[in-house]
This record gives structure tokens, sequence and C-alpha cells, in this order.
């Protein structure tokens, strides 16, 4: 029972839970969604991005209550978000059900904040990646505007007037929120401070002192 308990807390300290899977499965639509959209069977395909978002709000309500929340979950769960969405946009634009430019904008924009962030790991500055109230606005009506254009095209609901408002609210909100992570990006690349030689030298120097002193004599 032991064993089995520490193999269990072991797997999670790795990110093995119940979160990060169902954050898993949810990458796994995202090619079920693209392949029904292809085929032209929007109902499905707009069931299938429904239960996605389900699992979304699942995966992120679980790993608060039970605080599940790990570093792999932290990194999964915003790479899930965007692969749907990336994906999901760009077939639509392809097939002409979003306007080209939309598409451009979302994609430019994850490119821009994907390669930021990846910059400044490669120079060894460690930016953390905060998410914005912008950001998060702009995700939503992603997500209402992506619903909505499955919907219309699979139930013939007529949202034509409503999806056309929230096209250009979303386009807008992207654009507002790849600014605001480029200024601040560069805001904190600007003042980030490495760690300076001598310090960390006088730092392990003070240590090896402690040490020397707390040892035990031997007689």
């Amino acid at each position: 029972m032991l064993v089995a308990e520490s193999r269990l807390g072991a797997a999670r300290e790795h990110g093995l839970n119940i979160p990060n899977i169902i954050t898993v499965f949810r990458i796994f639509l995202v090619p079920v969604i693209i392949w029904l959209i292809i085929d032209d069977d929007m109902k499905l395909a707009f069931c299938v991005f429904l239960l996605a978002g389900i699992s979304d709000a699942l995966d992120g309500f679980l790993a608060k209550r039970f605080r599940w929340q790990t570093e792999l979950g932290a990194y999964l769960d915003p790479i899930a978000d965007k692969v749907l969405l990336v994906s999901i946009y760009i077939v639509l634009g392809l097939f002409s059900h979003l306007p080209v430019w939309l598409v451009i904008a979302v994609v430019t924009r994850d490119i821009l904040i994907v390669g930021a962030f990846l910059l400044s790991r490669m120079l060894g500055r460690g930016v953390e990646v905060r998410p914005l109230l912008v950001s998060k606005a702009n995700t939503t009506c992603q997500i209402i505007l992506a619903a909505l254009v499955l919907c219309d095209l699979g139930f013939s609901l007529g949202l034509a007037p409503v999806t056309g408002i929230v096209v250009w609210i979303t386009g807008v909100l992207t654009v507002m929120s790849a600014g605001a992570y480029l200024v601040t990006w560069f805001r904190d690349m600007a003042s980030y401070e490495p760690p300076r030689p001598e310090r960390v030298r006088n730092a392990s120097s003070r240590k090896s002192a402690r040490a020397r002193q707390n040892r035990p004599a031997h007689g």
C-alpha cells in the first residue's frame, strides 16, 4: 500500500495527474476536429470542439480544487489551447469561413509570443510569461468565434451578423494582446539583471567558511 502511494506521489510530482491527462486528451482531439471540418461534417466538428472546451474547463477546475498544479501543466495547458485554436483558425480560413486577415493576425501573435519566450530562454534570461487580462479576453473571444462559426455552419442558424461583429472584436483584441505582451517582454528583458560572478563567488566562499566552522573537531 505504501509502495503504491509513493509511486502515485512520484507520478504526480513528475506531472502525471488527471488534469494533465485531460489536457493531453484535448490535444488529441485537434486532428479529429480538423478532419471533421475538412470532411464538411460541421455538426460533429462543433460537438467535438465543445467537448474540447469542456475538457479545458474541467482540467483547470480539478487542478485548482485539488491542488494538482504542476510545472508540466503550466506549460501544457496553454500549448493545448494554442494548438487547438490556431489549427481551427487556419483550416476555417483556408475554406473561407474566416477572413484571412484575422487568421494571419492570430497566427502571427502566437508566433511572436512563442518566439519571444524562446529567445529569452536562449539568452539565459528567465522572463516569466504571465497571462494578461487582455490576453484572457482575447482567448475567450477566439473560442466564442470558433464556436459560433462551427455552430452556424453545422446547424444553419443564421449567425452571420453576430459572427461579423465578433470577428472585429477578436481582431482588435488579438492586436492589443500581441502589443501588450511585447511591451511587457521588452520591459522585463531591459530590467533583467543576471547574477554577478563575484557575488556567486562570495556566496560560495561564505558557505565554505561556515561549513569549516561547523565541522566537528577530531582529537
